[in-house]
């Protein structure tokens, strides 16, 4: 189902984000364009949205897959007034957002996974990048890209990741507009983001909390040639992941990639 760009434009005008809308047939990378926005002086809110890309990019320099008229992929640029150390709660904003949107679809079934995923039935359905530009004091912007799998065919994902992540259409037996979603994604990121600037990060953490199986489970986190595993406990007021490890120490881990262990 393709965007009709010139409704889309009239039903986001004047809106905290999207008021503003580039749109690209096809482009390398949603989030490269919206880097480049920002740093010319784009205003918050100002959104880029691509039917396809050829060089989607995932967490920790990977691929996004990004076929042609299938799913949504879009960049929005943020200006918080925030202390930069604090940029790290916009994906996890963003995410709880996302899953949000998501759980209207497919009731129960939609969760949470550190840092920034957002699961369906246990698979992969949205990936999150935020990628910011700060100075010491404060933070220049950041561009949040998000990618949602929509009407993505199980024969369409690479061979690689085929039963590790899913889209609406899999889980739902038909297609959805993209249109209406990617409407009601800005709806609510425009909510949450809103909760964020003006009451802190609590009310975020706390709806994260409690839409992710990872709390209490016991967990490996993989980053590079490192590897870290323990009982999940918390989030902090960064986003970082807090585990208890075998020795009983708490550790604070602001990236990487987490699973959950299964028990033997």
């Amino acid at each position: 189902m393709d965007y009709n760009i010139q409704l889309l434009e009239k039903k986001l005008l004047g809106k905290t984000i999207g008021h503003k809308l580039y749109y690209y047939q096809e482009i390398g990378s949603t989030n490269d364009e919206a880097f480049r926005l920002a740093g010319a002086g784009a205003r918050e809110g100002t959104v880029i949205i691509a039917n396809s890309q050829t060089k989607g990019k995932g967490r920790l320099q990977r691929i996004w897959h990004s076929p042609s008229e299938a799913n949504i992929y879009t960049s929005i640029i943020l200006r918080p007034n925030f202390a930069p150390n604090l940029a790290t709660q916009i994906p996890i904003m963003a995410g709880v957002a996302v899953a949000e949107i998501l759980e209207g679809y497919c009731i129960g079934k939609v969760g949470l996974k550190w840092p920034n995923d957002v699961h369906l039935n246990g698979k992969k359905i949205c990936g999150i990048l935020s990628q910011a530009k700060t100075t010491v004091n404060s933070i220049a912007f950041v561009v949040l890209g998000i990618g949602i799998n929509v009407n993505i065919s199980h024969e369409q994902f690479p061979l690689n990741i085929r039963d590790i992540a899913t889209s609406l259409a899999i889980e739902g037996g038909r297609d959805f507009s993209r249109q209406e979603l990617i409407i009601s994604l800005y709806e609510n990121l425009t909510k949450w983001y809103k909760k964020l600037k003006h009451n802190g990060f609590d009310e975020i953490k706390e709806k994260w909390l409690s839409m992710t199986p990872m709390i209490g489970c016991n967990i490996q986190v993989m980053f590079q040639d490192e590897v870290i595993r323990g009982r999940a406990l918390d989030i902090a007021e960064d986003g970082s992941l807090i585990i208890l490890n075998a020795k009983g120490e708490k550790i604070k881990i602001s990236a990487g990639d987490a699973t959950i262990l299964k028990e033997n």
